[in-house]
């Protein structure tokens, strides 16, 4: 099963299903597809749709996916990263009305560089991404979060 995640933002985005949908339909795409569409209003005849879900049954399609497709939130991405899954992470952009600004390209170009995912935007193709995932081997994600609370206490202890 792949599993598409779009978040939770307000503001729509059709693009990113647009292109997986074409996939799917096309063939390239042969599994399963389950669509974290939050609040993105799209109808297909060849992905499932669950708008939002508790944090169990994201945990759970997390856990059952075997490739993640996911707006280029920090929360999606790294979760999936926690779970070791492939991930192909897509910025949602501010031209196309998809989000307030474009910060989502800094996140994916930070995790590209550190080998953690795969990325599709402008002027790429998704099915060049979908067909790398198959061989991809990303690299074992290590969050900077306890080394920041290290950091924090040791700064407190030394006041």
């Amino acid at each position: 099963m792949i599993f598409v995640v779009l978040g939770t933002h307000e503001l729509p985005f059709t693009r990113l299903l647009d292109e997986v949908e074409s996939l799917k339909q096309s063939g390239v795409i042969d599994e399963e597809i389950i669509v974290q569409n939050g609040n993105t209003p799209y109808e297909s005849d060849v992905m499932t749709f669950r708008p939002f879900v508790s944090y169990e049954e994201m945990d759970r399609l997390f856990d059952q996916a075997s490739l993640i497709i996911t707006h280029a939130g920090t929360g999606s991405v790294t979760t999936a990263l926690k779970k070791c899954k492939k991930v192909i992470a897509v910025a949602r952009l501010k031209k196309y009305g998809e989000h307030n600004d474009d910060h989502q390209l800094e996140l994916v170009e930070v995790f590209l560089k550190q080998g953690y995912i795969i990325s599709w935007g402008e002027g790429q193709s998704l099915e060049k991404a979908v067909e790398e995932a198959k061989t991809f081997e990303p690299k074992q994600f290590e969050s900077g979060k306890q080394k920041m609370i290290d950091m924090i206490e040791s700064y407190i202890d030394n006041l």
